[in-house]
């Protein structure tokens, strides 16, 4: 990189590479940068940020056996590719499997693997009681005659409530979910328990037919429902051609145990609001990134669980408890997780974050994306970024909320029902 004399100079240059990395709009990037950095008191944040992605870049280009000075877009794609096609095969056989392509005899074994990593697996749900009554209330007509049944409570009382929820984003009809979206906004608190996550495998013959488009657009056949935590395996053919699923659908699955506990410590939280159903809904639906502003800048939820559920930041039971417990805020990188089962992929530890913009668009070391890249076989102008992105995005806000004033306010925003800021300590 080159050296600047100038200290402005270089944070404009250093803000620009992470406007860049992130596709982000400009000037709007910039100056929400510079409202960070002026409410922060001007750490530089984002010159630290941009320095320690550039390193970990040239270190990591290096092990690759690329020359970091001399290494086009398409050199460092296809050696991470390279990479992900020699870790597939080692993972494959650290869970047991003994043909790396057989989807069959993969799937069971990865669910198996995620289930034997010691990390803690609980969440707040739904009650399966209470999501009966909901699918009473508005009985699901294209999955009930899927599975040949004329009422409502028969399948009910045959089926698995996890399974039967998996099916109805990818086999009812968008009207049909709009209406049955709306029994969210009645729920209450009482209609939730902490129990254990759970991975449902859904079995083919049942579902892989309807569930192609569904598969086809996500790109990957693995979903999950924050409500009821529960992580979705949908069925994929022999046939599909999606390689190397392995070291892409393990990450997957721990991503999501992730996001499923995510939501959980926020619902978890909101349970004091009177509205408490219209959040739940709109959380579900919309997702809205409204759970602070920092700086004038909107804060979600998730960036704010990552920055507290870090051992080494302050815990503050004056605002989460007692609704959410430490535990509820735990975070590891899925990436980390896996590192349990495998220690080989420890090549891509701490990398979701890191990337190289050729050609007008990164190139990034996240494993998910490029993993993503691999299963799909994508060509070198469509690899995939966007785990990369939110990945950044949230280590742009976690960065600045470690800088005590900007904890502090929103700290001040998250329960101000129940704590005066001025007994919050600074």
């Amino acid at each position: 990189m080159r050296s600047y004399s100038a200290h402005g100079n270089l944070k404009i240059t250093m803000s620009k590479t992470i406007s860049e990395l992130l596709g982000a709009t400009e000037p709007m990037f910039s100056l929400a940068i510079r409202q960070l950095e002026e409410a922060s008191g001007n750490p530089s944040a984002d010159v630290r940020l941009t320095a320690e992605i550039v390193g970990k870049v040239r270190l990591k280009t290096k092990e690759l056996g690329l020359d970091p000075d001399d290494t086009t877009g398409k050199e460092l794609y296809h050696a991470l590719l390279g990479m992900v096609e020699k870790q597939e095969k080692h993972l494959a056989k650290q869970i047991g499997a003994n043909d790396p392509d057989n989807v069959a005899e993969l799937m069971p074994l990865m669910r198996k693997a995620w289930e034997g990593v010691k990390t803690p697996k609980t969440c707040w749900a739904l009650k399966h009681s209470v999501a009966k009554r909901m699918l009473k209330k508005t009985p699901p007509k294209a999955v009930m005659k899927h599975l040949g049944y004329r009422s409502i409570d028969s399948m009910l009382k045959r089926e698995n409530i996890d399974e039967i929820y998996g099916a109805l984003r990818f086999v009812e009809k968008p009207d049909w979910l709009n209406a049955f979206n709306e029994n969210y906004k009645k729920l209450k608190p009482s209609d939730f328990e902490t129990r254990k996550i759970v991975i449902v495998e859904m079995p083919a013959d049942r579902w892989e037919k309807v569930s192609v488009p569904f598969i086809h657009k996500k790109r990957h056949n693995i979903t999950h429902l924050k409500e009821l935590g529960v992580i979705l395996m949908l069925p994929v053919s022999q046939d599909s051609g999606l390689r190397g699923i392995t070291i892409f659908t393990m990450p997957l699955l721990f991503h999501y145990l992730n996001e499923i506990r995510l939501y959980s410590a926020f619902f978890k939280l909101q349970q004091v609001k009177p509205n408490f159903g219209e959040i739940l809904s709109d959380t579900l639906i919309a997702d809205p990134p409204q759970a602070a502003i920092m700086a004038g800048q909107q804060i979600h939820w998730r960036v704010i669980q990552r920055y507290f559920g870090k051992l080494e930041n302050e815990y503050h039971p004056e605002i989460f408890e007692p609704h959410v417990q430490p535990e509820d805020l735990h975070w590891r990188r899925a990436e980390e997780l896996l590192y349990r089962i495998d220690p080989e992929l420890g090549f891509w530890r701490d990398l979701d974050y890191v990337g190289v913009v050729h050609a007008g668009r990164p190139v990034t070391f996240n494993l998910l994306d490029v993993a993503a890249s691999y299963v799909n076989q994508s060509p070198y102008a469509e690899r995939a970024i966007y785990h990369f992105r939110e990945s950044l995005w949230n280590e742009v806000f976690v960065r600045y909320m470690g800088q005590k004033n900007l904890e502090k306010e929103v700290l001040e925003q998250l329960d101000n029902n129940m704590i005066a800021p001025e007994d919050l300590a600074v």
